[in-house]
């Protein structure tokens, strides 16, 4: 039977009302994808040297070797006399302008990194520099530099002295991998490892605007781990991440490195295992599992430790050669993913030579807490061709983009469940050596993919290093 029309122009119009009322279904959020808008040099003539595989400018563990606040980006890098630099642009701009630091790398080592964090309470930014395991240099700026920045001249006398404290605050003898992260409230606090590889503690300070407090130690090093060939006592947790979600909770992936080789198949290997997460809702005071068990505190007696039940995520023993120090990130929503790499057991299950199987048959993996609380893994289609890190973002619509050594960037869409990774862009044109460093606090401000590189090179000759910018779905 037909409709009458003014029945039929009736439906439609209540169709057409439905669509564009708020709250009502609206058109699918756009799939991933990255356009390239700027490429820029920030230094020429970059300090160049290999260590560990990796190079002190583009270690991709750095947090942060460049970030954004207020219309600004800052970068900082080493450059061929050894000093210290840290510069800033305008977003938008091509012209970066530098400022070098009275501090000169003092051993090549990839691990001594630069790491920058600004107090928002002060408008300050703080840098602590050139360590792996031993001392480390400490500088800031004055206050309110970073506040309005168009109005202030970037130069060295904005930046105080070096130091090798926390003004006055004295933190370990053996420090290593400075990480900065700003609390909801605009305090800065600064995780750090006290102690060695295999052996070590991670720990945090907190800076309130006026003086640095040492919060303590939050993990163990202590008990007995056992794997099937053989048993481990001292061990340090290795972080993916430290970083607090819009609800304010502070997150935390990381990977335990045994100090005993004696827990692996064969001695080519490394004694990573597992994939770990804990969370904290105090701003790092105390620490919960998964399933919101307290099973740490920093500064107290009860930390974080190989054996509390409940911390484990994704488990895998010492065989695969597991990345430490990979990334993580939060979502719009606040829940937790991880980028993890290893190599599959369908290529052996036992890893003999850490580099040159991680570059034949390493893959990486998206690793998440879903709205259900379950924890999902997918593996991302890509060899890594390298025994380097690859790092995780979020555009705003949550589909998600892993930044794989060499600058090349894949991505899987929200509304896929992240099932669907592929290629969108393979490097070309970066000539970039190894890991890079990504701006994880300039997304949000204008949806660009800032990337870091360092351009391959011999030896110790120099190198130019540069940011390249994409433009994410809008």
């Amino acid at each position: 039977m037909r409709r009458p029309l003014a029945a039929v122009a009736t439906t439609a119009a209540a169709l057409i009302c439905a669509a564009t009322l708020p709250g009502t279904a609206q058109a699918a959020d756009p799939a991933p994808a990255v356009r390239k808008v700027a490429d820029t040099s920030l230094d020429s003539q970059a300090l160049y040297f290999v260590s560990y595989n990796g190079l002190v400018n583009n270690n991709s563990f750095q947090k942060n070797g460049l970030l954004t606040y207020k219309g600004y980006q800052y970068a900082t890098w080493y450059t061929a006399d050894r000093s210290a630099v840290v510069a800033r642009r305008a977003l938008g701009a091509t012209a970066w302008q530098t400022v070098k630091l009275a501090h000169k790398l003092t051993v090549n080592d990839s691990h001594n990194v630069i790491s920058m964090g600004i107090s928002r309470v002060d408008g300050r930014l703080h840098l602590n520099m050139d360590s792996h395991s031993n001392g480390f240099f400490y500088v800031k700026s004055e206050a309110g530099l970073f506040d309005n920045p168009a109005s202030r001249t970037w130069a060295a006398s904005r930046f105080g002295g070096v130091q090798t404290s926390l003004d006055g605050v004295g933190l370990t003898s053996q420090f290593t991998y400075p990480q900065f992260v700003a609390t909801p409230e605009g305090r800065l606090q600064l995780s750090y490892r006290v102690g060695i590889s295999g052996n070590g503690r991670n720990a945090l300070a907190e800076y309130d605007g006026s003086k640095w407090t040492a919060l303590g130690e939050w993990t163990s090093s202590t008990g007995t781990y056992t794997s099937e060939h053989g048993s481990s006592t001292a061990r340090n947790m290795y972080l993916h991440g430290i970083d607090y979600s819009g609800d304010g909770r502070l997150h935390a992936f990381f990977t335990w490195r045994e100090q005993n080789n004696a827990v692996m198949c064969n001695g080519g290997g490394i004694t990573n295992h597992d994939t770990g997460y804990v969370y904290s809702t105090d701003r790092g005071r105390t620490w919960r599992n998964a399933a919101g068990t307290v099973v740490g505190s920093t500064g107290g007696s009860d930390r974080v430790a190989v054996s509390d039940a409940g911390t484990v995520v994704d488990a895998l023993n010492p065989d695969h050669s597991l990345m430490n120090q990979e990334s993580q990130a939060t979502d719009s929503t606040g829940l937790p993913h991880a980028i993890i790499s290893y190599v599959p057991g369908r290529f052996g299950q036992c890893t003999t030579n850490y580099v040159n199987d991680r570059t034949a048959n390493g893959r990486a993996f998206h690793l998440r807490k879903d709205a259900a609380g379950a924890w999902k893994k997918t593996e991302i289609p890509l060899p890594l061709n390298s025994s380097q890190r690859t790092r995780l973002a979020f555009d705003k619509y949550d589909n998600a983009y892993a930044v794989f050594p060499y600058g090349r960037i894949a991505a899987a869409s929200k509304a896929s469940g992240y099932t669907d990774w592929k290629t969108l862009f393979d490097g070309s044109g970066l000539n970039a050596f190894g890991e890079v460093v990504v701006d994880e606090t300039r997304l949000a401000q204008d949806g660009v993919l800032s990337i870091m590189y360092q351009q391959k090179s011999s030896g110790t000759t120099p190198s130019a290093i540069r940011v390249v910018d994409f433009a994410l779905p809008s």
